[in-house]
């Protein structure tokens, strides 16, 4: 067995442990700081490899558990750098100050003579102290001896040339500092401020020299490309990332400022002669882009194609474009960005390629941009006919579209749509040989191509739209063309949803880009059924300048609707077309009734054949997942001529008599008669009651107890043979027959009979309910009885409002939330149990 010392013989081993533990943790501790120190730069004279110091072995340490902290001192560096910024601008400063309020005290020797010393000094005092190898005390130094001599260039113009042209001297001095600081940088390479300086002073001498000489602008767009050109080389080449990071960004600036240039003089040009110049420097520009793209790391190099490609573009459609008409730019400008995909096919570096074919992208981009406003204008155009229905067809199709474009300036819009929907039609059609020659710098996927079919969908439906209303065609014409368009997107539309890719043509596709597009709904039919039901809206309200053409297109649209809703396969396109073709058909209705000259309130009977429709086609379909969507839209044309109906009492009767039968109809087929009985039932309700208003009847009892009685003998022989039979069902409609409308009776009646009559009434049904756990009978009666209680009660209510004080009322409100607050978990269990307790009831 295994020896247990005693209690106290073993605390004393734990004790001697612990502190051997201690004093060696401290010496750990010890050996740590010194490593610590030794790996820290030390002063030359430093002992920097002596014998660290060692604590005793048995040393006492730290108390157990205790870590041991100490102050940590700031970094050498860092504080040496902020003492180094501080005398550097200190030194800066005196500098500033002493030239510009002590100058004017000495002579011109005495200043030459201060300012070159301090400048000679400060330039040579790094060449020591890099020796010493105290760098961060050269740099600031470096950094002081900037500031001098730009204290120099200023002392000189002021004494030495005050009459010479500012831009000039500020040109001619920005040379010799850069050549100053770029030798200055070169021979003494490890300090990094001189180079970025010289960098930076290289801007400013061309730019500055041609607008001292007032050069014309395209010298300026020259000197700032050469400039820029110089930035770029330095970028690519230049020594330290300091410098090239400087060399970036001037070659950014300056490379923007050359292209604008040459871009407004080449857009202002009056003849070819005249944009030739801004061309040449466009494509220079695009030369040395497309050269540094060359050799640029990747991001950079697809942004150097990006520039030369947009550059190009600009040079030669600048030329070409003053030899068409004004509103014929935009097409030029295209097909010179057209020009530039065949770069699939050029040995460029795969970067600077996908610069290149987003330069061009940006040009169809931009050109679709300026093409598609007028496209809207004439989809949304047709709007402010429904202000005027059949005022009579206008003289053209412009006509009917409003003043808020000028059609004369959208000449080659259509062009343009035309040209990138084939573009995009052909990449759709061909799009295995598409990938195969952009392999080298591309690999689109089947999203791309789904992308490509449903652009060259949507532009090839817009162009015949747009060149209807750019040549002024007739509006009979506009209108025939439109309605065919909608047909033809229902036919892609229904076309793809029976190949159950979408795609028109993914059967010629590869295997793996049908497998891609038959994952889901593809794009081109997402486009087709969008644009069908958007066209159908547009030729829709377009028609309604003439009567026969309202007729004309909405039947056409009905039967068109309702045929792809037969022929489509996919339960979504079947809701649509379905759902739009009884939308369509409303709106014939409508149209029927105003023909016929009838007020609303009379055209809302005839709304109702829809609906009626609705509930057959309903029957027929049955569980068919389309025939929710087409009952519903019927619900809706419904709900629209209950409110057609509202001003004419007896009419509103009528029409709410009609929709009880319809839905009583629907609530014949099992799977609707939850809901659609209730609905009748209200409907039938509803109706008889606003029949005894409309006849201005003062008793309604006298109609509604005939009806009463008999149902509440249905619903106890209902209950009598299923006991589980809800009491709403059984007992709530012959009730709600006779309570409500007397209840509406009572709060205007001056009488008390009539309220005591109903009170008590009440009182004896929600007795009943409360007697025989029956729930309608209990909340029919309980809201019954107190709304007829509070009529009676609140003339006497407002009374003692009134002759109580003002404060009384928020008081009451306030103690009450108290005792609710003090009192809210009761609160909760009561309404919990009152909850139960109906919730039994049947």
């Amino acid at each position: 067995m295994e020896h247990v010392p005693p209690p106290a013989e073993e605390l004393a081993l734990l004790d001697r442990e612990l502190s051997q533990l201690d004093a060696r943790r401290a010496h750990l501790l010890t050996r740590r700081a010194w490593l610590v120190g030794a790996l820290e730069p030390q002063a030359p004279n430093a002992a920097r490899w002596s014998t660290p110091p060692v604590g005793h072995g048995w040393a006492p340490g730290q108390p157990w558990g205790s870590t041991p902290r100490a102050a940590k001192p700031s970094t050498p560096h860092s504080a040496q750098n902020v003492l180094l910024a501080l005398g550097g601008l200190l030194l800066t400063v005196a500098a500033v100050a002493f030239t510009l309020v002590s100058w004017g005290s000495m002579g011109i020797g005495g200043r030459s003579a201060v300012l070159a010393l301090v400048t000679l000094a400060a330039l040579a005092a790094p060449v020591v102290l890099l020796r010493r190898k105290l760098a961060a005390t050269a740099e600031a130094l470096a950094a002081l001896a900037l500031a001098l001599t730009l204290l120099d260039v200023y002392a000189v113009h002021a004494v030495a040339a005050p009459d010479a042209d500012g831009l000039t001297f500020t040109a001619v001095a920005s040379a010799v500092l850069a050549a100053l600081w770029a030798a200055y940088g070169l021979a003494l390479d490890k300090l990094r401020l001189p180079l970025p300086a010289a960098v930076f002073f290289v801007q400013w001498p061309l730019l500055l020299g041609a607008w001292a000489a007032g050069a014309p602008a395209i010298v300026v767009g020259w000197a700032v490309l050469v400039t820029a050109v110089v930035d770029g080389a330095i970028a690519l080449w230049g020594k330290g990332l300091g410098v090239r990071v400087t060399a970036g960004i001037g070659m950014a600036v300056m490379g923007s400022a050359s292209l604008l240039t040459g871009l407004g003089e080449s857009l202002t040009a009056d003849g070819p002669l005249g944009a030739v110049l801004p061309g040449t420097l466009l494509l220079t520009a695009a030369v040395a882009a497309l050269a540094g793209a060359w050799r640029a790391p990747n991001g950079y190099a697809q942004a150097g194609g990006v520039v030369a490609g947009l550059a190009a573009v600009t040079a030669v459609g600048g030329v070409l474009r003053t030899a068409v008409p004004g509103t014929w730019n935009v097409p030029v400008y295209l097909l010179c960005g057209l020009a530039l995909l065949p770069v699939v096919r050029a040995r460029l570096p795969r970067s600077a390629g996908r610069g290149v074919l987003a330069a061009a992208g940006a040009v169809v981009a931009g050109a679709l941009l300026w093409a598609l406003p007028p496209v809207a204008a004439v989809l949304l155009g047709p709007v402010e006919l429904v202000a005027e229905v059949w005022a009579g067809a206008p003289d053209g199709f412009r006509g009917a579209l409003g003043e808020s474009m000028r059609w004369s300036g959208t000449a080659a819009a259509p062009v343009v749509l035309a040209v990138v929907a084939g573009l995009l039609g052909a990449a759709y059609r061909w799009w295995p040989s598409l990938v195969r020659v952009a392999a080298p710098l591309v690999t689109p996927g089947a999203k791309a191509r789904g992308a490509a079919g449903a652009g060259a969908l949507a532009l090839g439906w817009g162009t015949p739209l747009l060149a209807l209303a750019t040549l002024g065609a007739p509006y009979q014409v506009a209108v025939a063309v439109e309605t065919v368009l909608v047909a033809g997107l229902l036919l892609v539309a229904v076309r793809g949803a029976e190949r159950g890719t979408g795609d028109a043509g993914a059967a010629e596709g590869d295997g793996a880009e049908a497998g891609a597009a038959g994952g889901g709904r593809s794009a081109v039919t997402v486009t087709a059924l969008v644009g069908a039901v958007g066209g159908a809206v547009s030729v829709g309200l377009l028609s309604l300048a003439s009567e026969a053409a309202t007729y004309a297109v909405f039947g056409a649209l009905t039967v068109l609707f309702a045929g792809a809703a037969l022929r489509a396969r996919a339960v979504v396109e079947q809701a649509v077309f379905a759902v739009a073709a009884v939308v369509w058909g409303t709106v014939l209705t409508g149209c029927a009734a105003r023909s016929l000259e009838l007020a609303p309130h009379q055209a809302a009977p005839l709304l109702l054949v829809v609906p009626a429709v609705t509930v057959l086609l309903g029957a027929r379909l049955r569980l068919h997942p389309v025939a929710s969507p087409v009952e519903l839209t019927g619900a809706l044309g419904a709900l629209v001529a209950v409110g057609l109906a509202v001003p004419q009492a007896p009419f509103l009767a009528l029409v709410l008599a009609l929709c009880g039968v319809l839905a009583a109809g629907a609530a014949v087929r099992p799977e609707r008669r939850p809901a659609a009985g209730y609905v009748a039932a209200v409907l039938f309700v509803a109706a008889t009651w606003v029949r005894l208003a409309a006849s201005e009847v003062s008793a309604p009892e006298a109609y509604t107890l005939p009806v009463t009685v008999p149902a509440l003998v249905v619903g106890v022989l209902r209950r009598r043979k299923d006991p589980e039979a809800s009491s709403w069902t059984a007992y709530g409609p012959g009730l709600a027959a006779t309570l409500l409308p007397s209840l509406a009776v009572a709060w205007t009646d001056p009488d008390w009979l009539r309220p005591l009559l109903l009170g008590v009434a009440a009182l004896v049904i929600t007795l009943l309910g409360a007697r025989y756990r029956l729930q309608a009978l209990l909340l029919l009666g309980g809201a019954v009885l107190a709304l007829d209680t509070l009529h009676e009660l609140a003339p006497y209510v407002v009374q003692v409002a009134g002759a109580l004080p003002r404060w009384l009322p928020p008081a009451l409100a306030g103690l009450l939330l108290l005792a609710v607050g003090a009192t809210y978990e009761q609160r909760l269990r009561d309404a919990r149990r009152l909850k139960d307790l109906l919730g039994r009831m049947r």
